[in-house]
């Protein structure tokens, strides 16, 4: 049975990002994954100090509550992260959660000393978003940052779920369609990972 996390970026408890990645949740676990639900709002999660007591051991050496969902990050087979769209990046909280995980790649990249250039991904990774405009580049500093975050969890950005024109709690209620591809999305990810239900 394939792990996921599913990782709630956004400020709003009943948000857009949050509707969407319920559903998503849903079609992962009806295809027979295991999803774990990390809500960031309601963790203290310092942003990264750059301090690099991870230069050691591969840790983060900050107390706070990212260190419950570090063992999660060690064994999941993949992830959904779902963020709405702030001046075209993800979610304060999102990004605090992104940056803590630099002790993921210090451990990747000078510890187990693993070359740049080399893409192993044995996990795949979904992005969800929405954004209020409809910029034909609203999403692609997201998108690249999460690329990137992603490669540090040995994790492709196997996916990105994004829709325009949507700001509003609830907005996404309106459009069944959106949450369908939602859950179609779940589901998919958790046969790319190996479920068979």
């Amino acid at each position: 049975m394939a792990e996921i996390a599913a990782v709630y970026g956004s400020p709003r408890r009943k948000g857009n990002t949050a509707n969407l990645l319920k559903h998503a949740v849903e079609g992962a676990r009806d295809a027979g994954a295991d999803v774990t639900e990390i809500v960031l709002r309601d963790l203290k999660i310092s942003p990264c100090l750059e301090i690099y007591g991870c230069k050691q051991t591969g840790r983060c050496v900050i107390k706070d509550d990212f260190r419950q969902i570090e063992p999660l990050l060690d064994r999941m087979d993949g992830m959904m992260l779902a963020s709405p769209i702030f001046f075209y990046a993800v979610s304060a909280h999102t990004k605090a959660f992104m940056d803590r995980c630099n002790a993921f790649w210090v451990k990747k990249y000078w510890i187990d000393k693993k070359p740049f250039g080399k893409k192993t991904y044995p996990r795949k990774g979904l992005f969800v978003s929405v954004g209020s405009t409809g910029g034909k580049r609203l999403f692609d500093g997201a998108i690249l940052s999460v690329r990137y975050f992603m490669d540090a969890l040995y994790m492709e950005l196997w996916q990105s779920l994004v829709f325009r024109h949507i700001e509003s709690e609830g907005d996404i209620l309106e459009h069944p369609d959106m949450l369908k591809d939602a859950y179609d999305a779940g589901i998919a990810l958790a046969r790319e990972l190996g479920c068979r239900k």
